[in-house]
């Protein structure tokens, strides 16, 4: 009773926009349910005069349900698929991160962009968006006002890249017959695991590819998304021997690594085991469509928390660094697919 009480109005708000959503993606598969979702999202916050009372609940929504839709993606899939995934993909995952990552630093001492924006946006470009901020910002002490800032732009290339990714990728001509070449792409080019599923999803609804496209991409996105410990550790160790723990605060693994990718793995393994045993997979079907389903519940969720005004207010300099950060992250992601003969 205290979850409902504490989280059903922002659910209930989420479920209003996510519906339809879901309807209307599948009568406009060009769009797809999740970038239909976010739109919604972003306009209905405009009449919303006071947030207060759904804010727990949108916040659950946007954070705990994706990496639920995450877990039950994990169903249906092989683990040798997931390896062999991860394995192909790794280069292209190392090339984009140290991209990003080489763009933020070079920008941050030529355009003198604040230390902790720089670090964040670079992070958050890299990684996997507003989680890879979460993580990051408590280890260099980033204050509310910065982790806004910076989840703000990458949110922002997070909307562009889950509208238009999906008409790049046919224009630059990936198979539409396959989910392979666009999931990795999504996977490897798109900020927040939020974007990449809806990406996908758009792609797969676009060629009726069932959940190929976001199978690929997601596993991807998840292998990339460990880079989230290194990095922090990597941070936490220059800022305790820089600048010294002035606050006090220790950095936790529990902060720090993203667990719902472990759940992700072990219904993978389950999914495996039933295979090996005999079972067939139309029975791990109803998993799927059920987070396709909380994909675009997470997304209206998205779109309630966007504030396209305020970003744009904020400051150009940020927006300036994200941008390059997500142009530089898109052309090594291209080049090295291209290298490798993916594409």
């Amino acid at each position: 009773m205290n979850f409902i009480r504490k989280n059903g109005a922002g659910l209930a708000l989420c479920l209003l926009i996510a519906v339809p959503s879901w309807f209307m993606g599948s009568r406009f598969p060009i769009a797809g349910g999740p970038v239909i979702a976010i739109v919604s999202g972003m306009i209905v916050t405009f009449f919303v005069k006071d947030k207060r009372k759904f804010e727990s609940g949108i916040h659950f929504t946007s954070k705990k349900v994706l990496q639920y839709a995450v877990i039950l993606l994990g169903f249906g899939l092989n683990l040798s698929v997931i390896l062999e995934t991860g394995r192909q993909s790794l280069p292209i995952i190392m090339g984009t991160v140290t991209a990003s990552l080489a763009i933020a630093f070079i920008l941050h001492k030529t355009m003198r962009i604040p230390a902790n924006i720089s670090a964040l946006v670079g992070v958050g470009s890299s990684i996997c968006g507003g989680s890879a901020i979460a993580a990051t910002a408590p280890v260099i002490g980033a204050d509310d006002e910065e982790i806004a800032q910076a989840i703000s732009v990458i949110f922002f290339f997070n909307i562009i890249a889950a509208v238009l990714f999906p008409s790049l990728g046919a224009w630059l001509g990936f198979s539409s017959s396959s989910g392979e070449a666009f999931g990795i792409f999504a996977g490897t080019a798109i900020n927040d695991t939020s974007s990449v599923t809806a990406a996908a999803s758009t792609w797969d609804s676009m060629y009726r590819l069932g959940s190929a496209t976001l199978d690929k991409a997601v596993t991807v996105k998840l292998t990339r998304t460990l880079a989230i410990i290194p990095i922090t550790l990597v941070l936490a160790f220059a800022r305790t021997k820089g600048k010294g723990n002035g606050d006090g605060k220790k950095v936790s693994m529990r902060n720090i690594f993203p667990f719902f990718i472990i759940y992700f793995i072990l219904a993978s393994v389950v999914t495996t085991a039933a295979a090996h045993f005999g079972v067939p997979v139309s029975v791990f079907l109803p998993f799927k469509e059920m987070s396709k389903f909380l994909i675009v519940l997470a997304m209206s969720a998205i779109g309630l928390n966007s504030d396209v005004i305020k970003l744009v207010k904020s400051g150009g300099k940020p927006l300036i660094m994200g941008f390059c950060c997500w142009m530089g992250i898109t052309a090594v992601s291209l080049l090295l697919q291209h290298f490798l003969g993916i594409w």
